[in-house]
């Protein structure tokens, strides 16, 4: 087949995917939105996948019961291996049909494959002999033309996105780590106040058994020096409970000074992660709302939070 017009209808193709799936997700949420990977009017997938299917299927044509097995194993392979690679590139599975009876890892399943096949057939019966005659019609130089635009634009729209993904990604990685931070700081104040407390049980138990040892030795020599004994053991009981109230104020002022500076730093890691999960770049927006599948390999906890953000600001 000739290259010229493989490329064409690769942009055909994609341009009439990316219009398929603002369609549905119109129907679906009754809202424009941008389904595409890309920024620009374009679904590559299904650009790739119909020219695939044309390419390698024209042949078959005519025998209707082969084109249709055919296409469904051509586009089941180009969906598995598409979202495998995105996943192992980006570390995001950008959709999951985990939930569909006989899927594969998620990528593809069994209904959606034999849909897809459905709907190569009558692609390949009905809409591509209508494609091609109307790309006839186009001057080849100025096809030429159309094809240089269209790819530079793609392939800057393709940096910009990949880029986008990527420090999407760190901002990710950010949140879990400011999280991260926040439950060692918790972790380490429980700790602290453990070991307040105990030590602070301790010095009343020491405090105590001085007490009883006192007023032992005090029943013990009281018919020797009554006046006397008392005396000491006032004093001893004074001197073990002023220490007492010494160690517990100073117990308590350390523990002050640890709340303090905990509160502080803790206030300082909520403001960044706020920060982080508000003011989301617009690309990363445009990819939550274009999968609300979409799942982090990595950081499933903050990307959820992320989802929640831009879905609130989508109602305000």
């Amino acid at each position: 087949m000739d290259i010229y017009y493989m490329i064409l209808y690769f942009f055909v193709y994609g341009f009439l995917g990316w219009c398929a799936e603002v369609g549905f997700a119109a129907v679906k949420e009754h809202k424009f939105v941008n389904r595409g990977f890309l920024n620009g009017p374009i679904c590559p997938i299904y650009g790739v996948g119909v020219t695939i299917v044309i390419a390698f299927l024209t042949p078959y044509k005519d025998n209707l019961i082969l084109l249709y097995i055919s296409s469904v194993i051509l586009v089941t392979l180009l969906e598995g291996v598409t979202g495998w690679a995105m996943d192992k590139i980006f570390h995001n599975k950008w959709w999951d049909y985990s939930k569909q009876p006989f899927n594969i890892g998620g990528y593809v399943c069994l209904i959606f494959s034999l849909v897809w096949g459905v709907a190569c057939v009558a692609i390949m019966d009905l809409v591509h002999p209508l494609i091609h005659q109307a790309l006839t019609f186009i001057p080849h130089t100025l096809g030429i033309v159309l094809m240089a635009v269209l790819g530079i634009a793609m392939f800057a729209d393709l940096y910009v996105t990949a880029s986008a993904i990527f420090k999407f990604n760190k901002r990710l990685a950010s949140m879990e780590k400011i999280a991260g931070e926040l439950h060692e700081i918790s972790d380490q104040i429980g700790e602290d106040i453990y070991e307040t407390v105990i030590t602070a049980m301790e010095k009343q138990e020491v405090s105590r058994q001085k007490l009883d040892e006192a007023a032992a030795e005090w029943k013990e020599k009281t018919q020797e020096a009554t006046s006397g004994l008392l005396e000491k053991t006032q004093e001893t009981a004074s001197g073990l409970f002023e220490k007492t109230q010494e160690t517990a104020s100073g117990l308590l002022e350390k523990t002050q000074e640890i709340s303090d500076e905990m509160r502080s730093r803790i206030g300082d890691l909520k403001t960044r992660y706020q920060d982080l999960s508000i003011k989301t770049p617009k690309v990363s927006r445009r990819l939550v709302k274009a999968f609300p599948k979409m799942e982090s390999r990595n950081y499933k906890v903050q990307l959820e939070e992320l989802r929640k953000k831009v879905n609130e600001r989508r109602r305000k």
